[in-house]
């Protein structure tokens, strides 16, 4: 059994920003995949659903980002679950908008959900990450992730997380080169090689 984690904050204030990015994707694979109904357990949201021959449980943590781990940890514990089986989506500031990278452990890169995750259970679990460029200035980085992606930006959105949905089955089974390679090429084949930052951050400065 895998446990598949999407980050973003909770309630509809938060549902469009770009630290959302995990929950979105998340979302797209219960569709995609016809998971169980989203109940509210673990300090969060779960559904379980098969990705080919693989059984997974489906989380979206309620505890706000800085806070994550909690919800995961329970999870984890709840289902014995190996932290090398826990795959956790998230936002990435330094990946250009619409790439993906699938790595094993590394560091949390100021990532507070990512923080909470190795403080609560360790360090060594799996890690997609979904691009969505740099402000170009650090001073901007808070309120950047809490704005809405824009209208220019849904679409590449949608097709990101549309193609990490098809290859779940991939991922779920470990075969994290070939997942990274079917929605590269995915993304390619919808145009979507040299996607810009959007570069400004408005919005509120919480």
């Amino acid at each position: 059994m895998r446990l598949i984690v999407g980050l973003g904050n909770p309630g509809p204030r938060y549902a469009k920003n770009r630290h959302n990015i995990g929950f979105l994707a998340v979302d797209e694979i219960a569709r995609i995949h016809r998971a169980g109904p989203w109940r509210r357990k673990f300090q969060g949201e779960a559904a379980e659903a098969s990705l080919g021959p693989e059984r997974v449980i489906l989380l979206k943590p309620q505890t706000f980002m800085n806070e994550s781990g909690r919800s995961v940890a329970e999870a984890q514990r709840f289902f014995k679950i190996a932290l090398a089986d826990v795959v956790v989506l998230h936002d990435e500031l330094d990946l250009a908008p619409s790439k993906l990278r699938l790595k094993l452990g590394g560091g949390n890169a100021g990532h507070n959900g990512l923080r909470s995750i190795t403080a609560q259970c360790g360090n060594d679990y799996r890690r997609v990450r979904l691009g969505i460029g740099h402000p170009g200035d650090k001073a901007l980085v808070h309120a950047y992730v809490l704005n809405d992606f824009g209208k220019s930006e849904e679409p590449w959105v949608e097709d990101l997380c549309r193609a990490v949905a098809d290859h779940a089955g991939l991922m779920a089974a470990g075969d994290d080169a070939a997942f990274q390679n079917k929605v590269h090429l995915a993304m390619a084949g919808r145009g979507w090689d040299d996607v810009k930052a959007v570069g400004k951050a408005q919005g509120r400065p919480d």
